[in-house]
């Protein structure tokens, strides 16, 4: 029986779970008792770690997916999991790594592809350059690298601050962000395991980068809402990790999770995915208690 296990499982692998076919098994950790019995309501064996023992899920995991990401001590996985993780990797048929598109850096908005070097420009960045470079480092571990751009879907999204009126337009000249919707995760994540490569590496992205005060002038207009003012981001007040952000421009290609895995983006810019949004929403809102 095929057996998932999956560290960090968050809002990305919680997508994959919801497709994956009936007679999966899937262990996810999380770190407290309230999301624990969440992942439980949705099919899921939790696992409360660091703290509960993993070694039933670590002798029948078959498939393995790390979304938890490092520190400034490393990848907390090979940290406290190293040797266990050495001795599974020969008995795995395939084995994922949740990265970030973060790793390639600035580019002044000219495209990336998977083969562009790993320039990160952030700490976070950094971390994660380290933390593919240990997990690439386990012999016999057939590993997939997925770098995803800025992740929305159900919950994640810019209508709430549309709405409350915190959502704002900051303009850097030629700032350019790429970006995913979750269920878009979950499908290239799935046609992964089904036609595996090991070694492989993917961005994970919709095909339009776009300036992120396009996003929030797009959110209001299918609101009706007032269109947040433009604020210039070097007079804006920010957060230093806010601020890092738009430290990094570029528009990442999705080419080869097209050509290679066969993957129809279901949201292939964000104006399909917030429509998609905003419907969802509206239809939770009118189905009876």
């Amino acid at each position: 029986m095929p057996t998932l296990l999956s560290f960090g499982h968050g809002f990305s692998a919680r997508a994959l779970s919801r497709i994956l076919p009936s007679d999966w098994t899937v262990y996810g950790t999380t770190r407290t008792k309230e999301k624990a019995e969440v992942l439980r309501a949705e099919g899921i064996k939790p696992i409360i770690w660091p703290g509960e023992a993993l070694d039933t899920a670590l002798k029948e995991a078959t498939h393995l997916l790390i979304s938890a990401g490092p520190s400034e001590q490393g990848d907390p996985v090979l940290n406290t999991l190293n040797d266990e993780i050495k001795a599974l990797a020969p008995r795995l048929e395939w084995a994922g790594y949740l990265s970030t598109t973060g790793v390639y850096g600035d580019h002044q908005g000219d495209w990336v592809d998977e083969t562009t070097a790993l320039t990160p420009a952030t700490k976070r960045g950094q971390l994660r350059v380290s933390a593919e470079a240990e997990w690439q480092s386990i012999p016999n571990l057939p590993l997939h690298i997925f770098r995803l751009a800025g992740i929305y879907g159900p919950g994640r999204g810019p209508f709430a601050k549309v709405r409350n009126g915190t959502a704002r337009r900051i303009i850097k000249q030629g700032q350019v962000f790429s970006r995913i919707h979750v269920e878009d995760i979950a499908q290239v994540l799935w046609a992964s395991i089904t036609r595996p490569n090991i070694g492989a590496v993917y961005n994970l992205c919709d095909n339009d980068p776009a300036p992120p005060e396009d996003v929030i002038e797009y959110a209001a207009q299918l609101l009706g809402a007032p269109v947040p003012p433009a604020i210039d981001y070097e007079t804006a007040e920010m957060t230093p990790m806010a601020r890092s952000f738009y430290a990094e421009s570029k528009k990442v290609s999705n080419e080869r999770i097209k050509t290679e895995l066969g993957v129809k983006l279901k949201y292939p810019d964000y104006k399909t995915g917030l429509r998609a949004l905003l419907k969802l929403e509206q239809d939770s809102a009118e189905r009876p208690l």
